[in-house]
């Protein structure tokens, strides 16, 4: 077994991979959008996943749990993914709707934190973006009870078989337990990697009606 104390790494200081809190994007969502930008420029090519994101929640007794999802929309609204409601992320946010989630680049040395309320993405804008899912992922969605425990895999693939003959010829809709959550951030932290350990973090905070933009020690 592997020395976990002794596995380690070096942070170097790329080449305009440098935060200054008197330089960043005016608003959150603008650096973010040009992280993303970056990281779609070096790496879109690769077969990972830049969009993916960890999000956390509580359930009823303040225990919290976390699960990798895909970044779907980003504007100033905040950020948004899909899911099924009733899945236990789904059903944890509508009892405690507030969420931090968690985006990593570890090629660059990039991390972004947000924390905020969360609301559901309007009917029409889910079931637009429904639409755009490859045609499996869209029957996926009606044949599987997300978190639900399930008898066998049979199960699933006998449900998506009777559904596929369902919509056989014709366009699948968009389930009514099915849809977007956006987080509205009240805190976005930016963390860029540095040589020994000193790290950049920039915050925009939002406080008395306004954001704040701050350095916070590594």
């Amino acid at each position: 077994m592997s020395d976990l104390a002794d596995m380690r790494r070096g942070y170097g200081d790329v080449p305009g991979h440098r935060l200054d809190e008197h330089t960043v994007a005016p608003t959150w969502h603008e650096q973010l959008r040009a992280w993303f930008d970056d990281a779609v420029a070096q790496f879109g090519d690769r077969p990972i996943e830049l969009n993916a994101m960890q999000v956390a929640t509580v359930d009823a007794h303040g225990h919290p749990a976390v699960r990798t999802v895909l970044l779907k929309d980003l504007d100033e609204r905040g950020i948004a993914f899909y899911t099924n409601y009733q899945s236990d992320k789904g059903r944890e946010l509508l009892a405690h709707p507030f969420a931090a989630a968690v985006i990593h680049w570890g090629p660059q040395e990039r991390q972004v934190r947000i924390s905020g309320p969360v609301t559901r993405v309007d009917r029409a804008e889910s079931a637009a973006y429904f639409a755009t899912r490859p045609r499996g992922s869209q029957i996926s969605a009606w044949a599987s009870p997300q978190s639900a425990v399930v008898q066998s895999r049979a199960v699933l693939e006998e449900a998506v078989r009777t559904l596929d003959e369902r919509y056989d010829g014709s366009d699948v809709p968009t389930p009514p337990h099915w849809g977007g959550l956006r987080i509205a951030p009240t805190s976005v932290e930016f963390w860029q990697g540095r040589a020994d350990r000193l790290h950049d973090r920039v915050r925009y905070r939002f406080a008395d009606a306004t954001w704040v933009v701050e350095r916070l020690a590594p």
